[in-house]
Order: structure tokens, then sequence, then C-alpha cells
């Protein structure tokens, strides 16, 4: 009679502890998960590397034509042209507008220092220029009325207010350096995007194969419509109205331009901002500078509206309001200004997938329930009770 053995815990000398297969697959977790801790830092800027990518990739096929096919030379012409006409005229306009905030504040110095009259134009308001004018001369006008707020605000707070502006100095070296880690990183995405392309193609495939090939389709129209319809028009939006401000004689042209240029990332924010500076010249006096300023804002809106943004925009997704909202906020707050960018691209993504899903459970109610994943006791059951029906029936 053999003598029963117990099994080993650690089983036989020749079987595997773990099964290979789930070794290699927490392995290749683990390592994602240890990449993603390591070179975090650089995920904002490959993100906005992608972002512009996927945006500009239909020129640069056009670009990657005209040299041959030469795949290095033609990232580095889009890289030049990036830099020359985007990057550059971008942190000019930025560099006026602060020395205009500037401006602003040296006055607010001098007011604080000295006092100043409450504007000419204050007697012009109708009903109320007398209380606008006492306001002025109580709450502005006379000497240290403005150093009692900065006072109140910042006098229990002074260290905070202190490590406020110098975090916003390191800002602006992280910003510098996430602008040349973009720049790096979009040259390989354009050089090596269509390898990468096909290499996801095929791990996309495996994961979901039915579904693959419309979402990988989908992501870049999206991305491209929403920079386009958001960034892009904003960006001439902002130019435009810079422009016009400074013609209609309005303070601060390019610092208006710039608010005016974010605020149009936001549905009605443009409007606002050309609306609020024609209200400010015909109440200061410049009535026909005004009056033009809104006439000429309106039509402009009305162009790109109309004609202009329906041509560019030609992705299978638009945003409504409060996805780009809260796209806008929570880019802003959580990746500084690229995720001016980011934001309402990932918000088009979730809109986009979530669309997606309804369609799909639509198509899945007009066919009667097809395409639902049934368990195989509730389908034999529903069969049976289709049997029974038509024996009944005959």
């Amino acid at each position: 009679m053999p003598i029963e053995r117990e099994p080993r815990l650690l089983g036989s000398k020749r079987s595997a502890l773990v099964p290979p297969m789930a070794v290699a697959r927490w392995l290749i977790i683990l390592i994602l998960l240890a990449c993603v801790y390591f070179f975090h830092g650089f995920l904002v800027p490959v993100l906005a590397a992608l972002i512009i990518g996927f945006a500009s990739w239909p020129v640069y096929r056009r670009v990657l034509g005209a040299v041959g096919g030469n795949r290095t030379l033609a990232a580095s012409l889009m890289i030049a042209v990036i830099v020359l006409f985007i990057l550059i005229p971008i942190l000019m306009a930025l560099t006026y507008a602060t020395n205009e905030a500037q401006q602003l504040i040296r006055w607010g110095i001098a007011t604080n220092a000295n006092g100043t009259a409450a504007p000419h134009w204050f007697d012009t308001l109708p009903f109320v220029s007398e209380w606008a004018t006492e306001q002025w001369d109580l709450y502005v006008g006379r000497p240290g009325a403005l150093g009692q707020y900065v006072a109140y605000i910042g006098g229990a707070n002074a260290y905070s207010i202190y490590q406020t502006v110098v975090a916003a100095g390191g800002s602006f070296l992280d910003l510098a350096l996430n602008l040349l880690f973009m720049l790096i990183a979009l040259l390989f995405v354009y050089r090596d995007g269509a390898n990468l392309a096909g290499q996801l193609d095929r791990f996309g495939e495996r994961i979901l194969p039915t579904r693959w090939q419309r979402l990988s389709r989908v992501v870049p129209a999206t991305i491209s419509s929403t920079v386009t319809g958001m960034t892009i028009i904003a960006i001439g939006e902002g130019i435009v109205l810079g422009i016009a401000y400074a013609l209609a004689g309005a303070p601060s042209p390019v610092l208006l331009g710039v608010i005016t240029g974010v605020a149009a990332m936001i549905p009605g924010g443009a409007p606002l901002s050309f609306t609020l500076v024609s209200i400010y010249l015909v109440a200061s006096g410049s009535i026909i500078p005004g009056i033009a300023l809104f006439v000429w804002g309106s039509v402009e809106l009305f162009i790109v509206d109309k004609t202009l943004r329906p041509k560019l925009v030609g992705g299978p997704i638009k945003l409504p309001f409060l996805p780009t909202f809260f796209g806008l906020i929570g880019g802003v707050k959580t990746m500084g200004f690229v995720g001016l960018f980011i934001g309402p691209v990932l918000m088009a993504l979730f809109v986009s997938m979530w669309r997606e899903w309804v369609h799909d459970l639509d198509q899945s109610d007009d066919e009667g329930g097809a395409g639902l994943a049934v368990p195989p006791e509730v389908e034999d059951l529903r069969d049976a009770r289709i049997d029974e029906a038509q024996k009944e029936q005959a």
C-alpha cells in the first residue's frame, strides 16, 4: 500500500510557486508605476507636446511631403515655425502685458502717496455721478487709502504674500523648463509619431478589439478640434480685439487683449470683455470710439462664429459651457498655464466617451437589447419562453 504524503506548501521541486504569466504581468505593472513615479515631473510637457502634435499633424504631413519624407528635417522645421510664430509672439505679448500691469502698480503707489481726484468722466455718469465721486474720494482718492487696503489684506499674512511672490518667481523658471522639455518631446512626437501610433494600435486592438479603431480615431480628431476651436481662435480674437482697443484709445490695450484672449476660451467671455471696454470708453467721454469698438467686436464675433469656427472646427465634438469651464479652471489649478490647454482637451475626451456610450445604449434600445451583456441562464430562459409562446400560437 503506497504511503500518502502531505502536499508541499511551496509546491514540488519543478513546479513554479507563482505562474510565470502572473509574475510577468505584475512585473510590468510595477515597472509602469516606477516610471510614473520617477518621471511624473515630465508628464505636463509630454502631454502638451502630444496635444500640439495631434493638433498640427495635418500640417506636419504636408511639410513631410514637401521635404521628401525626411522626418527629422520636417520635425525641425515644425519646431522652428512653432517657436518663431507662436511661442515668441505669445511671450512678447505677455511681456508687454506685464509692463502695463507694472504701470498700473506704479499708478497705485503714486495714488496712495499723494491721492488723486476722481476721473473727469464720473461727472458724465447719469444719476450716480455725485455718489461715484464721493465713493472715490473716500476709498481711493485720499492719501493712504490704498495702503490701508494693502495693510488690511497683508498685515497678518505678510509671510504668505512673501511665499506667493517667491513661488511666482519659481513658477516662471518652471514654465521656461516646461517649454524646453515640451519642445524636445514635440520634436520626437513629430519624428517618431507614426511608429508610436502603429504600436499603440497593436496594443489597443488586443485590449479593445471591437472598439479600438473607432475610439482611437475619435481621440486625435477631438484634440485637434478642441485646440483649434478654443486656443487658436481665442488667440486670434485676443490679437484682433487688442489692436481694436489700441485704435479706440483704451488704456493698457495689450493687457486687455491678453485678458480677452483668455476669456475667449470660455463661451461668452470675448463679448463680455469688449462690451465692458466699450462701456468704459463711452462713460469716459470717448463715445464714438466706444460705439465703434462695440460694433466691430460684434461683427468680428459674428464672422468667427458663423464662418471661421465651423470650417476650422471639424471634429466630432463641441463642448458645452459647463465642461469647458471645469476644464479651464481645473486645468489651471492642477497644471498651471499648460493646464489651460490640457484641461479642456481632457474634458472633451470625457464628453466624447460619454456620448459614445449613450449612442451605444440608444442603439441597443432600438435593436431590442442587442449588444447588451446577458447571462447564459437568462438567455436560455428567454429562448424557452419564446418556444412556449410559439407552440401556444400554433
